[in-house]
């Protein structure tokens, strides 16, 4: 597998984490260590997606960053590169 490829499973393994999480505390809202985790796992995800962002470009149009041109529509989609 390719590191772009399991840049994008990382990135969806802790998109599930963290809706898990979320179901749990919203009937748990005191869970500590559920919090924690859920901190954490978003700390994870943000890192990850700014890794492929910076190596393989944007996942949403919000990660854009180009300041001149709205380049979201110039690069392939995110489900069209390879």
């Amino acid at each position: 597998m390719n590191e772009r490829r399991m840049l994008l499973n990382k990135i969806k393994k802790y998109d599930f984490t963290l809706k898990e999480l979320n179901l749990y505390l919203d009937t748990h809202p005191d869970c500590r260590r559920a919090l924690a985790m859920f901190r954490n796992y978003s700390r994870l995800r943000k890192e990850c997606i700014e890794e492929f962002t910076r190596r393989f470009g944007p996942l949403t149009p919000e990660e854009s960053t180009d300041q001149q041109q709205w380049a979201w529509i110039s690069d392939p989609w995110p489900w069209e590169r390879s």
